[in-house]
């Protein structure tokens, strides 16, 4: 009896705690793409610890905080100017995007990816792509997953698109993603996913809540801006937002 009288409780406080928490109804979503829904943060980490080495330099954790999430171009231009290489940040950033046509392709989707993009796709949520990367390397990430893919309306290149003026945690790449969708949606009624602190920032700044999944060992003060901090995208809950539930 005791047992019971404590999980009606439990599940009457719980009710009650998701529904006085400010989640905003939403209507169209908007993912980023490495580290959130393909598995291919430590390639990148690979990459560029294997060029700095060719200078004698170490791609320290520092380093790659700094660069997290930021576009290509900028991720060259922190390395060059940090460990004053030999090379300009155009010739690092190609150095960079030929490993990348090798290591980065066939990456796995990380859990709860496909499972969400479907039920998105199947429930007829509107959501597209915004990710650092340039036209070329996700080529080469989403070869292998075509089909699941062209179920985004529409994608945001942020190291190539001319639209993205400045990357991550500026808002820009939110922002225009959010504009190409047919019905133009508030930057209020989109809803953000993503790993790296900035992008959060990104998300925030352009109006929208942010769902952020983190890598497991990233200092948690770094999670604290996002609207929602879960470990993987498979406990994410569409109905807080107001978006259909699985079923």
């Amino acid at each position: 009896m005791k047992i019971c009288l404590l999980k009606t409780v439990s599940t009457t406080l719980s009710r009650r705690f998701l529904s006085t928490t400010n989640y905003k109804k939403v209507t169209h979503c908007i993912f980023d793409l490495d580290g959130l829904l393909l598995d291919t943060e430590l390639v990148y980490k690979k990459m560029v610890t294997q060029l700095c080495a060719q200078y004698g330099h170490k791609y320290t954790d520092e380093l790659m905080m700094k660069v997290l999430g930021g576009t290509e171009q900028r991720l060259s231009e922190i390395l060059c100017n940090e460990l004053k290489l030999p090379v300009t940040p155009t010739e690092f950033r190609d150095q960079l995007l030929v490993l990348g046509d090798t290591m980065l392709a066939g990456a796995p989707l990380l859990d709860g990816a496909e499972r969400l993009i479907r039920h998105l796709h199947k429930t007829k949520v509107p959501f597209a792509l915004a990710t650092s990367s340039s036209e070329r390397s996700v080529h080469t990430k989403l070869a292998a997953y075509k089909e699941l893919f062209s179920y985004f309306h529409h994608m945001v290149m942020g190291s190539t698109d001319k639209e993205v003026k400045y990357g991550k945690p500026h808002p820009d790449i939110f922002l225009v993603a959010a504009s190409r969708f047919k019905d133009k949606p508030h930057p209020s009624k989109c809803l953000v996913f993503e790993d790296s602190p900035h992008g959060v920032t990104a998300g925030i700044s352009a109006g929208m809540q942010v769902v952020m999944v983190p890598d497991p060992h990233l200092d948690k003060k770094l999670t604290t801006h996002a609207t929602i901090v879960l470990p993987t995208l498979a406990k994410f809950r569409p109905e807080l937002f107001g978006l259909p539930a699985f079923q």
